[in-house]
């Protein structure tokens, strides 16, 4: 994966969460089996990162709702999606705030008839409209890049595994050199 000057200055969630300049970080987002659609990311040697909490969407409230929490159930981000929408957009917010203040990033469907599916991710400070990410799935769906805008300088790279009877789903990921991780946990966790 290429290092490119832009993300050595760039936190987008934090500072704490931007993978070492020497390697890229690998980590592991599994599904768990319970209500709701809750994942528990750990690194490669089993260490829990973040977990990823969603309440019941119920019809007082038609958003899907994601709370990124990290090891010591600090909460991180919201992530929040209407429901009546047709659009697949996800806002992300600090904490667990709405604000638009708050706002961290937008992600979006670059267009609502895909064959294959693309996304669009902005920053909350981006004025120029142009996405400052963009995230590419292969045909099955199985497979996703994360790339620095339109450019192709690589900053992510996502493997699904699908669950079985006696496994659950998991998201294999390795994130670039200097790249925000928590970030990229928290695009993995709307792609369903």
């Amino acid at each position: 994966m290429a290092n490119h000057p832009r993300l050595s200055s760039t936190a987008i969630i934090s500072h704490q969460y931007r993978a070492p300049a020497t390697h890229p970080i690998d980590l592991i987002i599994i599904k768990e089996r319970t209500r709701g659609d809750n994942f528990t990311v750990t690194d490669i040697n089993n260490n829990v990162i973040f977990t990823v909490k969603s309440p019941l969407v119920t019809i007082v409230t038609p958003r899907q709702h994601r709370f990124l929490y990290d090891a010591n159930r600090n909460s991180i981000l919201h992530l929040r999606r209407s429901l009546l929408a047709a659009d697949d957009k996800w806002k992300a917010y600090r904490g667990e705030s709405e604000e638009p203040n708050d706002l961290v990033f937008t992600r979006e469907r670059s267009s609502l008839m895909q064959l294959r599916t693309k996304l669009n991710v902005f920053l909350a400070n981006n004025s120029a409209q142009v996405c400052d990410f963009t995230v590419k799935a292969s045909l099955s769906q199985l497979t996703w890049k994360v790339y620095l805008g339109n450019s192709d300088n690589l900053v992510a790279q996502i493997e699904k595994q699908r669950g079985t009877m006696f496994s659950r789903e998991k998201y294999m990921v390795s994130v670039a050199p200097n790249m925000d991780y928590a970030f990229i946990v928290a695009l993995v966790v709307t792609f369903d």
